[in-house]
């Protein structure tokens, strides 16, 4: 079965989608970072040029109370956005520059299941962020 896009799901939650909520939903989509709000709004206005800050503030929070979107915080004081159904990842973040890179490690992966295991649990999910700075 082919992954729905978020405009597919909104639908399926039920979400009234205007056009404006499309093209929020059509942005994220296309997303390959992580934008917070402002980055978002600056997308969609590019596509619609009537979109104001304020729906796209409250498409994201109806995407996310839906769970189709993911809310990051990663230290920064701004909330960022992704893709609920994206491929696990974890995450290592540049503290000087913000910068996200994404990462999977079979080893880190296997630890958490071991962790979990011997404490007497079945992992059902976790979230992994990195904190760091370049080596130079």
């Amino acid at each position: 079965m082919k992954n729905l896009t978020i405009i597919e799901r909104c639908e399926s939650a039920g979400l009234r989608m205007t056009e404006q909520r499309r093209v929020v939903a059509q942005v994220l989509q296309d997303s390959k970072d992580h934008p917070d709000v402002e980055e978002l709004y600056a997308r969609s206005s590019k596509v619609d040029p009537g979109i104001s800050l304020a729906t796209v503030y409250r498409s994201v929070k109806l995407f996310g109370e839906a769970g189709i979107l993911d809310r990051l915080e990663f230290g920064d004081g701004r909330s960022r956005y992704e893709d609920a159904e994206r491929e696990h990842h974890d995450h290592l973040i540049d503290i000087n520059t913000g910068k996200v890179i994404e990462f999977v490690d079979p080893d880190i992966e296997a630890l958490q299941e071991k962790i979990a295991n011997k404490l007497g649990y079945k992992l059902r999910g976790h979230k992994l962020e990195l904190y760091g700075v370049p080596k130079k």
